[in-house]
């Protein structure tokens, strides 16, 4: 039988990892940047209460009173008119999408691609926290 030599096997192991990540990276940085929806999507994260409103829809509160609700709860705030715009905002991005409820009323649901940026953003705030 052969014996391996550990720390050389370990150090491929890293090299390659390092040289795959830097590829992935060279790759990925560029059309991160430059993609329309990306950036599109980058954009409404920066600003106010839109990441609580995602999160907010995956947890199935797309209507005003409950998220109201919930962020009271959980004593934070956030007032109708930004929570409108923020949603109007996700649902133009493809996020969620509305039902109307009544003639002044609506209902936004997390759509598939929602689900997805909520629950990288859920990974993402994991990883910090540990």
């Amino acid at each position: 039988m052969f014996k391996y030599n550990t720390t050389f096997l370990a150090r491929a192991k890293d090299f390659i990892l390092f040289r795959m990540l830097r590829d992935v990276t060279r790759n990925l940085f560029p059309v991160a940047i430059t993609s329309e929806k990306l950036s599109a999507i980058k954009a409404m994260l920066e600003k106010d209460h839109a990441i609580d409103c995602i999160l907010l829809l995956y947890l199935n509160r797309g209507r005003w009173m409950a998220a109201k609700d919930w962020m009271t709860e959980n004593k934070l705030s956030i007032s109708a008119g930004t929570h409108r715009f923020r949603m109007i905002e996700i649902e133009k991005l493809g996020l969620a999408k509305s039902e109307q409820i009544d003639p002044l009323k609506k209902i936004y649901k997390k759509t598939e691609l929602g689900d997805k940026v909520a629950r990288l953003l859920l990974k993402f705030f994991d990883e910090l926290t540990v």
